[in-house]
């Protein structure tokens, strides 16, 4: 909410040249360079002494000049931003919305497509992702450190890196364009309204950040520097259903329970920098960097009720409402107790360095190189506590009802509160190994890691044009190469010396009881499982516990973009229309690196195994156009309209080259390949880019000194080779054939061909949206709300999407049809307040699913209530010192997820609570 949430981009001088920040300043003109260096100067001056409203009257001011059809959020003052991430803004404006993540918005869908399908730069820089695939997670960017974010709906030719859905461009501030030396720091004490829900965890925290801007000789050479910190807790209560099966009398029954209570801690550390020379009018060198390190802990404590799904027995009576079983009792439940711990230690670092020369009047050059990487390393641990191994302990009987908001409430006959009727062991009998003597799994560890690069070399070359339709011409290629990895390592934790349990030592014991009364159970005890991992425990590699397919891969992505650009500025029948008219050609040489387990009859829960790499790719050349039309219909009402052919690179996860092969010696003669002898499940690194035909249409009416504006916008795209993901493909096995056959059977095999299951690009469709957007102060309409502004926004979003000869619609990821935006605020005389809300309908969201991998479930709707208050000293001794108190999810909206069919069949229900931040920024 500390940023301007409404339509804008650059400035207009710079959006027409490149879709990087305004100050890059390419103009051919080395007069129109200093002057739209004064102008962007004088005009961050203003947005670093005032707030919100002069922030929305920047955004509106360069949301008219555009060619483009874009979004934007501004800063009200240099380092005023105290969401959590850059997301919680995003999610406010028009079109866009948000995911939530452990209790703060972490991805972005835009315009009804989820993060998959948009991508983010850095000052106009591609970025890569801590995630396992291209979505940008935005709670790793501090918002502090950021001068303005700018979305851009429709791409232009120069847009390297451009997403199908949109593009987010994150912006830092540029020195020389800020013109006088600042400095401004500020500090908030953040608290959540309940005590922390695990001993152990914490409900206080604190955000801190100072930013320092300069200019040296004469105003040619310009540093900034800037350091974000934060320590921010969350208290989370989360229910999760295994599912529903079918007992007996075909009624829908619980399957499995697996409750937490969970402490979050999040803390980072984010720093940036930039050097600008400007020696001369006719050259400029920028270089700039960021660093981020973000590590999040967290600490769960609760019980896994194996029910259904089981050797539980629903025992009667029970209650049935349309066919679920809502109450009844479970005997023969063996529960399993747990305390894990979740680590994450993510780092990302960015390096650009931009050169301008202009040669002369119309003719300039340029190059951009960059580099971005991002490494992640998680430690999920697992410990498990019941009343004996392998369901050999004291069974239990489980009374449940489902409540209204579709939590179990559970009525145990066991005191989970007492240590001494429990043990560490695998009350299950979950472990793995060779018989007759598996494994005791007293707990489990996930260690998924990625590491991601990417480097961009750019360069292009310009010519302006003083008379006929064109203004500029510009023609530029740009090189890349991009290597994502990603690992996992898996262990099991048992009890000591081959032990099938062990007793729960008092060291590890924590103060206190975790309480989970929102499931119905008073409380359960609380250990520490780390010390268990010291002091206890002894830990078993494992192969593939519950994987099929080796989940370690790599994906290298080579790309070759050539680009050329006109730009328009001409009159048609009297109407002033700017813009531009483009075309990229991509070519692709895309590889992956995957394993396959040796041998066939090695599948998921292996212990011992062994490995062989194997690698696929392919290479492929598109040819991407686009227009943009900016027309000036008179009286402050403009019409937009763009065209463009946008492509989304597959989810590295699809790529992966691993497999798990299969093999039918009933079928080693067999000639026909959908029944041959090879057989395998996989990824599929031949995929092709999803792509979108897209058109888009907007009319905007603004009003005097563009206080504000009212906008209707329409778009279309036509979708081409949609990725379906449970598809199956022919592949050709003979490279395995020395591995799985004598030379003998070789002579026999019918076909080396056979189906691999795994995505194709066999899927097609449409999306179809409006959007409505009204940024209105009310004060011109209306004398006494003088200081007054609304700004709100409706998109509506249809999709109809197949699945090769399948006539029904899937459901995308990330679409909500209804998306609600509202902001309402008060700014005068130093006072300043605001509420906003922001609403999605029902979506297809992705959580983490077992050992850390990504499922997609059904979401339901959220509606969600932030507020600010504030005062600004504006004279006296504090002048440009201003508190502020922020609270978000103050009506507590959970995210909860459920199974498609049937919206009483919860599978997922996280309360967040509320969070508060008290905090004062001062500038000097």
């Amino acid at each position: 909410m500390a940023l301007a949430t409404c339509l804008g981009a650059v400035p207009h001088a710079m959006a027409q040249e490149e879709p990087v920040a305004a100050e890059n300043e390419e103009s051919a003109d080395p007069d129109r360079i200093r002057a739209d260096r004064e102008e962007e100067a004088a005009r961050l001056d203003d947005v670093s002494v005032v707030g919100f409203r002069r922030s929305v009257e920047k955004s509106v001011a360069t949301k008219r000049n555009n060619t483009s059809i874009v979004e934007a959020v501004y800063a009200e003052d240099i380092g005023k931003l105290p969401d959590v991430s850059i997301a919680e803004s995003l999610a406010r404006l028009p079109g866009l919305t948000s995911q939530r993540t452990d209790g703060r918005s972490q991805t972005i869908s835009i315009r009804g497509l989820g993060p998959d399908f948009s991508t983010a730069l850095l000052n106009g820089r591609e970025q890569v992702t801590t995630g396992d695939n291209r979505g940008v997670e935005f709670d790793q960017y501090p918002a502090e450190l950021l001068g303005s974010v700018v979305v851009f709906k429709t791409p232009d030719a120069t847009l390297i890196g451009q997403g199908l859905a949109g593009t987010v461009d994150l912006r830092t501030i540029r020195p020389l364009a800020a013109g006088e030396q600042t400095i401004a720091a500020n500090a908030r004490y953040e608290f959540t309204d309940e005590d922390t829900l695990v001993p152990g965890g914490d409900d206080q925290g604190y955000r801190a950040s100072v930013t320092y801007i300069d200019q040296f000789a004469d105003d040619t050479f310009g540093v900034m520097f800037g350091a974000a910190i934060q320590s921010t807790p969350n208290q989370i209560r989360r229910f999760n259903a295994w599912g529903y099966p079918t007992n007996g009398d075909g009624n829908l029954v619980p399957g499995g329970a697996k409750p937490f209570s969970q402490a979050n801690e999040l803390e980072r550390i984010g720093l940036i920098g930039t050097f600008e020379w400007a020696p001369a009018a006719n050259f400029q060198s920028t270089l700039d960097w960021s660093y981020s390190d973000f590590e999040e802990e967290q600490l769960l404590s609760g019980i896994e009720f194996p029910l259904f799904w089981s050797s539980a027995q629903l025992a009667p009576p029970q209650t049935v409402v349309d066919g679920l079983v809502t109450e009844g009792r479970f005997d023969n439940v063996h529960p399993v107790m747990r305390n894990d711990v979740n680590q994450r230690d993510a780092e990302l670092f960015t390096l650009g360095w931009n050169n301008r020369f202009q040669i002369n009047g119309l003719w300039g050059v340029e190059s951009d190189v960059s580099f971005s990487s991002a490494q992640r390393e998680d430690s999920l641990v697992e410990s498990y506590a019941g009343t004996g191994p392998a369901q050999t302990g004291n069974p239990v009987s489980v009374g449940f009802n489902i409540a209204d908001n579709g939590v179990f409430q559970f009525d145990p006959d066991i005191d989970f509160t007492n240590p001494n009727l429990f043990v560490l062991t695998d009350p299950q009998g979950w472990g793995a190994g060779a018989q007759p003597n598996p494994l005791t799994q007293a707990g489990f560890i996930n260690n998924p890691e990625t590491d991601d690069w990417l480097a961009h070399a750019r360069f292009h070359v310009d010519r302006q044009f003083i008379t006929g339709p064109f203004s500029q011409a510009m023609l530029g290629v740009d090189f890349s190469r991009r290597d994502k990895d990603r690992t996992i390592r898996q262990t099991f934790l048992t009890p000591p010396n081959g032990a099938t349990s062990a007793p729960i030592p008092q060291e590890a014991l924590r103060d206190g009881t975790v309480d989970l009364g929102f499931i119905g159970i008073p409380g359960m005890i609380n250990w520490d499982p780390r010390f268990l991992l010291e002091n206890v425990y002894d830990q078993v590699d494992v192969q593939l516990s519950s994987f099929n397919v080796p989940q370690d891969w790599q994906v290298r992505e080579d790309v070759v973009t050539t680009f050329f650009r006109l730009d328009v500025d001409t009159m048609i029948a009297n109407i002033p229309v700017n813009g531009n008219v483009g075309l990229q050609w991509v070519y692709t040489d895309q590889s992956s690196t995957g394993f396959r387990v040796a041998g066939a009859d090695t599948g998921a829960g292996t212990v011992e195994g062994g490995f062989v790499p194997t690698t696929r790719g392919d290479s492929y050349n598109k040819f991407l156009p686009s227009l943009n039309l900016s027309f000036d219909l008179g009286n402050d009402l403009i019409g937009r309209l763009g065209a463009s052919r946008v492509m989304a690179r597959a989810r590295m996860d699809q790529l992966n080259a691993g497999l798990s092969l299969g093999t039918d010696f009933t079928q080693l003669t067999s000639t026909d390949p959908n029944q041959s002898f090879f057989s395998a499940g996989g990824g599929n690194p031949g995929l092709r880019p999803l792509i979108a035909n897209t058109v888009d249409v907007s009319f905007e009416k603004y009003f005097a000194d563009n206080a504000g504006y009212i906008a209707l916008a329409g778009y279309y795209k036509n979708l081409e080779d949609f990725i379906n993901p449970n598809d199956s493909f022919l592949a050709d096995f003979s490279a395995f054939i020395p591995d799985f056959l004598t030379p003998e059977q070789a002579e026999d095999l019918g076909t080396p061909l056979g189906t691999v299951s795994g995505p194709t690009n066999n899927g097609d469709g449409d999306i179809l949206g409006a959007e409505f957007t009204a940024s209105v102060p009310l004060g011109p309409f209306i004398e006494p709300l003088e200081g007054f502004g609304l700004i709100s926004s409706v998109s509506y979003t249809d999709s109809s999407v197949q699945l090769g000869d399948n006539p029904d619609d899937i459901t995308i990821p990330g679409l909500s049809e209804w998306v609600i935006n509202s902001t309402v605020y008060f700014e005068r005389n130093g006072f300043q307040a605001r509420v906003s809300h922001r609403y999605r309908d029902e979506f297809l969201s992705e959580v983490f699913g077992l050992s850390a991998t990504r499922v997609q479930r059904s979401a339901k709707e959220e509606s969600i209530i932030d507020a600010q208050i504030g005062y600004s000293f504006n004279t006296g001794p504090l002048e440009n010192l201003t508190i502020t108190l922020q609270g978000n999810n103050l009506t507590d909206e959970p995210f909860t997820t459920f199974e498609s069919f049937d919206e009483r069949l919860i599978i997922d229900r996280q309360i967040f609570g509320r969070n508060f931040l008290l905090g004062a920024s001062y500038r000097f």
